[in-house]
């Protein structure tokens, strides 16, 4: 696993545009699409939208637990 991965899982949440791009390849833009689509799971705090890092878990590891 790379840094940056180690460095998105060690945290609660992450910056969307960072996700998409580490985990799926994505553009600020089509990161932020996704997102509004639902298909990288976030959650808003105030005007800050961040990406939640459980659901990257389990594309990593298989039950989500194991530690980075």
């Amino acid at each position: 696993m790379n840094k940056e991965v180690r460095q998105i899982l060690a945290h609660p949440t992450a910056d969307v545009p960072e996700v998409g791009r580490v985990f799926y390849g994505l553009t600020e833009n089509a990161s932020y699409a996704a997102a509004k689509r639902g298909e990288i799971e976030c959650v808003r705090i105030g005007r800050k939208l961040r990406a939640k890092t459980l659901p990257l878990r389990k594309l990593v590891f298989e039950d989500g637990r194991k530690s980075v």
